[in-house]
């Protein structure tokens, strides 16, 4: 097979260095690999100049694939590229949603031998790609929350973010829109706000169960779940897989969503941006080229 280009974060260690190691293992026994090692997204353009044609695999989680995409994105490339995940990172829900394995031998194997399917992405109003989820209110502020956390306790700074953020989070007076029709006006406080491409968030829960990167749409969900009582509800819902059943979760399905209100933060693929008081994302179809598992 055609020889592959591996980027991964120059500043892992530890256990990343075991699990990559497994899976140059499983790679060069099949193809040649080149390893680069990037230490911040500005060396991606170097890197991504000399790709040649190569299949990009990317060692990390959903912060590193989304780096390397938004550089293919910025480069016009990704009708070009094909790219694979090595699922590292301490959430992996990209990878989840997708069915991409876990475990490192098997995605490696997967990078090496799956099939090449077009996937969409969310596009910003700026330019700027999600590959995953973008979330305003409690995701985003979760986000800000776990960044330090996950220094500390690695995994479960996500979930401590969350919890840290679920209880201190004013809920925002917004106007949500979907493809033009009002989805949510001013009159309620909103507590959270995400728009899914993939299933997944926040290290394996379900936040928009029926959302795939391949039907030309995203998913949208809005809770109005702002008392201390109600958004215990929503959480032990959301673990549960059931907030979409309570009567202040709505949910819905766009090509187009637009936020504006009091200034908000957004968290897309963990990489935080704001404050912003009017943004909104399209659904580009089909634009990515992943590999993932037959169909």
């Amino acid at each position: 097979m055609d020889p592959l280009l591996l980027i991964t974060n120059a500043e892992a260690g530890g256990s990343d260095d075991v699990s990559l190691a497994a899976a140059l293992t499983v790679l060069r026994a099949v193809t040649d690999v080149e390893v680069a090692r990037t230490a911040h997204p500005g060396e991606l353009d170097g890197v991504l100049h000399r790709r040649g044609g190569r299949r990009v695999v990317v060692a990390g989680g959903d912060g590193s694939l989304h780096a390397v995409v938004a550089a293919l994105h910025r480069r016009n490339e990704l009708g070009s590229a094909a790219v694979a995940l090595l699922p590292m990172g301490t959430g992996n829900d990209f990878a989840r949603g997708t069915g991409i394995p876990l475990d490192i031998e098997a995605a490696a194997r997967l990078a090496a031998h799956g099939e090449t399917r077009p996937l969409d992405l969310l596009v910003d109003c700026v330019g700027e790609v999600v590959v995953n989820a973008v979330h305003v209110g409690v995701g985003a502020e979760a986000g800000r929350a776990a960044s330090s956390w996950k220094r500390v306790v690695g995994k479960v700074g996500y979930p401590i973010g969350a919890v840290v953020a679920g209880f201190r989070t004013r809920g925002l007076r917004l106007h949500v829109e979907a493809d033009g029709l009002v989805v949510a006006d001013f009159s309620r406080p909103i507590v959270q706000v995400a728009i899914s491409n993939g299933s997944h968030v926040g290290g394996g829960t379900e936040l928009a169960p029926d959302a795939t990167p391949e039907d030309g749409r995203a998913d949208l969900v809005v809770s109005f779940a702002n008392s201390p009582t109600a958004r215990l509800g929503y959480l032990l819902h959301l673990v549960r897989g059931v907030h979409h059943q309570r009567p202040d979760v709505t949910s819905t399905r766009a090509g187009r969503v637009r936020i504006s209100g009091q200034r908000f933060y957004c968290n897309a693929d963990g990489d935080i941006h704001g404050p912003e008081t009017d943004h909104s994302w399209q659904v580009e179809t089909g634009v990515l080229r992943m590999v993932l598992p037959a169909v």
